[in-house]
């Protein structure tokens, strides 16, 4: 009994580490300003991109396609670290190599996701990186890609139509209080 003591605060501070960083970055979420759409996209293309395997290139992902689509880049890259973060890129991956299996012609093995994973989070750089995704062959990673898009891509909808109303409120709010204050003066 004593000696799980140690184990459970360790435990209990990972998981108020957790709860503030989702607190955090959800804050960042609510104070975002702008047309509803725009943010809206921005929020789906950081959960497609944060959903896919495309680790090393998130960012550049992100602001490419909210560029191209006229959406918001901050919104993009602040859910994509809320979806795809330490915790959570190990499933991602496994999860896009399973569909990627299935709804291509190729299939690869778990070992091969496992090295993989191992070596995105030796942590040793962009281009080493990206060296070790060009190192895998043409066939994995297509069924990552694959795998990826066919995972995130219900996700990616689903957050953009529940994230139109919430901003719609925010506005509305917000368009509130500047004329309640204005009526005032």
């Amino acid at each position: 009994m004593f000696a799980l003591t140690p184990w459970l605060k360790t435990v209990k501070r990972l998981l108020n580490s957790i709860r503030r960083f989702l607190r955090y970055n959800l804050i960042r979420i609510k104070r975002l300003s702008g047309n509803p759409r725009a943010l809206a996209g921005g929020i789906s293309i950081g959960v497609l991109i944060g959903l896919t395997p495309t680790l090393p290139l998130h960012t550049p992902l992100i602001i490419g396609l909210a560029l191209l689509t006229r959406t918001s880049v901050v919104a993009g890259i602040i859910v994509s670290w809320l979806v795809c973060n330490p915790l959570t890129f190990v499933p991602i991956y496994y999860i896009s190599a399973r569909i990627g299996n299935s709804v291509t012609p190729y299939n690869i093995n778990f070992q091969k996701v496992q090295l993989l994973l191992e070596q995105l989070s030796a942590g040793d750089g962009f281009q080493a990186s990206l060296n070790i995704i060009m190192s895998l062959g043409l066939e994995t990673i297509v069924v990552l890609l694959v795998g990826g898009f066919v995972f995130s891509l219900p996700f990616s909808f689903l957050s953009y139509y529940l994230a139109i109303p919430f901003f719609r409120k925010r506005q509305e709010k917000k368009l509130k209080s500047i004329t309640g204050a204005a009526n005032t003066l």
